[in-house]
This record gives structure tokens, C-alpha cells and sequence, in this order.
């Protein structure tokens, strides 16, 4: 059995070993306001149910992403008066009238669009195939136009079941003008305004009378595939490796900065796993001085970080490390997630470049030591299958706990070699230590009083020391005991 350290407490205030009375303690100003345990992770039935896709295509700037967001009933896809802003594919989960199906908007599609605007279209058709249901989305405003024309002759070709949507019609007479859009062969125009809900739900009835049936309802036990955040400042290759790991091309690329708009979930197996991969909009700046579409990109990337699993933040190993890759780190370890560094483009990094970039390291993330950190070349595929045992590492770590009597063993012979510098004639002491959660591991320390923050981080050096941690950040809150009157 594990000797108790009871010289280290008093037996007066402590009854019993093990239950510290909270009453006894105020956490101070950087510690965590409750002690919680968080129950262990089990898995729970899922509905193993393939849920039906619908797609939404349309030439550029007809209110795709509009109506996306209207049968959402959120503002979930980045929208601008500007054509264009859509260029991925992106998923987005929907219900109606107790059916569930997911929505994918898509970038505007062209007939003869070219370079960039040719991946967007080339996303368009890719959905508009592997649909169950395709939303023709037509500006009733303009009438059907040539390229609306050959969007039907590309639909065609899909052989899914296309509704035709007459888009911007906000009153009854700009309803009956919509009627000349009988003439693109696609059936009934579904009149409805995007932007105020008028004919949306009479939209929705057709779309989910279009579906197939569903299957018969079972059930399996299943956690789900872990959710990855890919993060970066622009251009660091964020999308090219999403598609490396894809091993198709799920996203759009280009060599100039800011083409991911809209956060893209992607689930990609790796080690014959499933990972939930979420490519992000590049970080230029703070979310408060961003501007139009790069403000609400700018909150998807937050949100993406916030409901993530594990981060992986890209840094373009052939440039120094700027201050916006140290915000965007400093981003996901305040969010207590797990962290994995990979330095893209390693191809380009000769033996000098090299050299400095361990400089900068060393002098730039020396916050954060903790971080894993993969070499790797999106372009070449250099390392790439480095990433998922950096991933399994991280979350190891994140929801690793130690054992109480092993963590107090450990910190009483910690604090007996290293004991706290007194302060005011006496020196505060750790009575007691618990860690309180997980994901992030969080620790509470009860003390005869406050300890320095300096002593803090020392106490985490141990901790990561003698128990690994890496990839993750520790929470650690000190509750010194109140005083007695």
C-alpha cells in the first residue's frame, strides 16, 4: 500500500486523506472555479443510418449559400454580396419535418470557367454526382440565362433528381414571372426568397419527398472518427493537405492566398481509421479587425477550433515563423486542445534554412515546448504518414489521468527537493493535489497559500516530466486555504 504523506498535512483541518473540504479553499484568480470529475468516455449507440445528401448548385451569386443557411435556419455559410465567395463543397447537417439529410452548398458553376473558377465548377459537379437530390438554385430576378442552360445540360448527365428553385422572388407578381422558368425542362419552378423564407418550406416538402426511403433503423456501439482542425495563417498548404490525406482532391487549391472560405469536413481514413479532417480559412489577423467575408471565416475557424478534438497547425517550414502563427497557436492552446506543429513545404528547406528554423523555435515557441511537432511536404507527400501516430500521441495525452495516490507520491517528493521561496517569513506548502479532469488534463493544487507563478510552471515542467503530456496543454489551479477567524 502507498504511504500517505501525512507530514505534509494537518490532521486537524484534514479528518480524512483524500477528502479535502472545499469549503476550506478559494480557488485564486487563475485556477479553475470548481473541482469536477468528468466521467470516462463510453461509447453510445449511434443510428447507423446513411443519412440522404442534397446539393446545391447554380451559377455564381444566385443565393446559394442564402438558402443554405434559410433551410438551416442559422447563418452557418459565409455569405457576401459578391460572387464567388463559396468555392469548396461544404457539408452541413439539416432536418425537416423529422427527416434528417445533409445539405452541401457549393461554389458557383460555370461552362467555360477557367483556373481557379474551374476547380470551383469542377466541385459543384462532383456533389451534383454523388447527390441523392440536386437544388437547381435559378435567379427568378433574370430569367433563365445561357449558363443556366448549360447547368440543366450538365445536370442531365448526373441522372439525380433535380428541383428547380426560382430564387429572389419576394412577392406575388415576381411569382408569376417565375413561371417562365417552366422553359429549362426541369418541371415546377419552387418560387422562394432565400433571404426572407417565403416558399421554404414548400421547397423542403418536395426535397423530402424526393429522398429515397430510408433504410431499416439499426444500431451499433461507436464513438465516432476523432475531429482534426487543420488552422494555419494563408497559404501554408492547409487544403493541399487535406487532399494528400484525401487522396482525392476534396477541396479547391490555389496558389493565391484565402481560397478556403467556409470550414470543410472531410472524414479520411488513415491507418484504416476514420479522422473527421475540418480545413479552415486562413488566420490573417484578429477575428475583432477582420472585415466581411473575412470576419465570418474568421469566426468559423474559432468555432472549428472550439469543437475539435485535436489541432494541427501548419506553419510553412520555408519562411520565418511570423507573429500570426504564434496568434494562432497562442489561439488553440488557450481552447485546451490538443496541438500537433507541422511544418509544411519541407521540400523548399535547404540546410541553412534549416539551422534557422531551429533558432526560431527555440526563441519563438518556446510557450509552447510541449507541442508535437512533424516535418512534412503536402506537395510530395514527404512524411505526410507521420501525422496520424502525432495525432494518436496528442490525444493519448489529452485524456490521459493519473492516479491520485502515484500524483501525490509524486508531489510530495517534488516539493520536499524543490520546496516554495518564502514569502513574507513563510513559505507556502502543497498540501494536497487532484487533477480535477480531462481533455485538457486539469489539475488542482490545495496549499497553505498562494504559490508564485513561476513555482506554477515549474510544477507543470515536473508534471510533463514524469508524465509525458505531449501534445497537450495542462490546466493547473491553485486553491490556497482560507484562513480562520
Amino acid at each position: 500500500m502507498t504511504q500517505r504523506p501525512t507530514d505534509e498535512l494537518d490532521l486537524e483541518d484534514y479528518p480524512e486523506y483524500g477528502e479535502v473540504d472545499e469549503a476550506d479553499f478559494e480557488p485564486d484568480e487563475s485556477g479553475l472555479s470548481d473541482v469536477d470529475e468528468e466521467a470516462g468516455d463510453e461509447a453510445v449507440e449511434t443510428e447507423a443510418v446513411r443519412v440522404p445528401v442534397v446539393a446545391v448548385v447554380g451559377r455564381p451569386n444566385v443565393g446559394k449559400s442564402t438558402l443554405v443557411n434559410r433551410v438551416l435556419g442559422r447563418r452557418q455559410a459565409v455569405v457576401e454580396d459578391v460572387p464567388g465567395v463559396t468555392r469548396d463543397r461544404v457539408a452541413y447537417d439539416a432536418q425537416w419535418s423529422g427527416r434528417r439529410f445533409t445539405i452541401v452548398d457549393t461554389g458557383g458553376w460555370a461552362p467555360d470557367a477557367r483556373d481557379r473558377a474551374a476547380a470551383i465548377a469542377a466541385q459543384a459537379e462532383t456533389a451534383a454526382r454523388t447527390a441523392d437530390v440536386v437544388l437547381f438554385v435559378v435567379d427568378a430576378t433574370v430569367g433563365a440565362l445561357d449558363e443556366d442552360e448549360a447547368a440543366v445540360r450538365m445536370l442531365r448527365k448526373t441522372r439525380k433528381p433535380v428541383i428547380l428553385v426560382a430564387n429572389k422572388v419576394d412577392n406575388a407578381e415576381q411569382e408569376i414571372e417565375a413561371a417562365s422558368l417552366w422553359s429549362l425542362g426541369l418541371g415546377q419552378p419552387y418560387p422562394v426568397s432565400a433571404l426572407h423564407g417565403r416558399g421554404s418550406g414548400d421547397l423542403l416538402d418536395a426535397v423530402i419527398d424526393a429522398l429515397p426511403s430510408p433504410p431499416p433503423v439499426s444500431f451499433r456501439a461507436a464513438r465516432g472518427p476523432r475531429r482534426v482542425a487543420l488552422v494555419g495563417r494563408p497559404n501554408v498548404g492547409k487544403s493541399s493537405l487535406l487532399n494528400r490525406l484525401a487522396g482525392e482532391e476534396r477541396v479547391v487549391v490555389d496558389a493565391v492566398a484565402g481560397t478556403t472560405v467556409d470550414p470543410v469536413d472531410s472524414v479520411v481514413m488513415l491507418d484504416n481509421e476514420p479522422w473527421l479532417f475540418v480545413d479552415t480559412a486562413g488566420l490573417r489577423r484578429r477575428v475583432a479587425s477582420a472585415s466581411g467575408t473575412e470576419y465570418y471565416a474568421s469566426l468559423r475557424t474559432s468555432a472549428a477550433i472550439e469543437s475539435a478534438e485535436v489541432v494541427v497547425v501548419l506553419l510553412d517550414a520555408s519562411e520565418p515563423i511570423t507573429e500570426q502563427d504564434q496568434r494562432v497557436l497562442g489561439l488553440v492552446a488557450e481552447a485546451g486542445r490538443a496541438l500537433v506543429i507541422a511544418f509544411n513545404k519541407w521540400d523548399l528547406v535547404d540546410g541553412e534554412r534549416r539551422y534557422h528554423l531551429e533558432r526560431e523555435v527555440e526563441r519563438e515557441l518556446r510557450r509552447i515546448p510541449w507541442a508535437i511537432r512533424v516535418n512534412i511536404s503536402a506537395k510530395t507527400g514527404r512524411a505526410v504518414d507521420r501525422l496520424a501516430p502525432a495525432l494518436r500521441r496528442a490525444l493519448a495525452s489529452w485524456e490521459h489521468r493519473v492516479n491520485t495516490a502515484r500524483l501525490n507520491d509524486f508531489m510530495s517528493a517534488v516539493v520536499r527537493a524543490t520546496p516554495h521561496p518564502v514569502r513574507g517569513g513563510r513559505a507556502p506548502r502543497v498540501l494536497f493535489c487532484t487533477q480535477a479532469g480531462t481533455r485538457p488534463p486539469r489539475f488542482v493544487l490545495f496549499t497553505t497559500g498562494p504559490l508564485d507563478a513561476s513555482y506554477v510552471r515549474f510544477i507543470e515542467r515536473k508534471l510533463r516530466d514524469e508524465f509525458g503530456f505531449e501534445g497537450s496543454p495542462i490546466a493547473i489551479s491553485v486553491r490556497p486555504r482560507k484562513k480562520r477567524t
